[in-house]
């Protein structure tokens, strides 16, 4: 009886070991939280976005779901809030350096979740 082919590289030849996947476990923790991607993708997109502008991307996401998600990001360093002494008072939402990284990084695996859509 032969032998199932498979395209996938054997364990010897992958770029990580199981050690490296456990690295992972603080960001998937954040990335798998509700709005936390699209948020680095909308920030991503706009800029330096004041909440009202982000809140618009959004459909129906509650106001405390996006403030904790917007915390937890900028928390975790992604994103960097900027408060101006004006009034009105102004709060900006730009990506750090990590945060731009991250959102070049996330374009593929959003291009791929849209072709697997269509």
């Amino acid at each position: 009886m032969a032998e199932p082919t498979d395209d996938r590289p054997e364990p010897s030849d992958s770029p990580c070991d199981l050690d490296c996947y456990c690295r992972l476990d603080g960001l998937m923790e954040l990335l798998s939280r509700r709005y936390a991607m699209q948020l680095i993708c909308v920030v991503g997109a706009i800029g330096p976005a004041r909440y009202g502008e982000i809140d618009g991307a959004f459909e129906d996401v509650s106001s405390s779901t996006l403030s904790s998600r917007l915390d937890d990001l900028v928390d975790a360093g992604y994103l960097s809030r900027t408060q101006y002494a004006e009034i009105p008072p102004r709060v900006e939402y730009d990506l750090t350096d990590d945060g731009d990284e991250l959102c070049r990084r996330l374009q593929p695996l959003l291009e791929w979740a849209a072709d697997r859509e269509q």
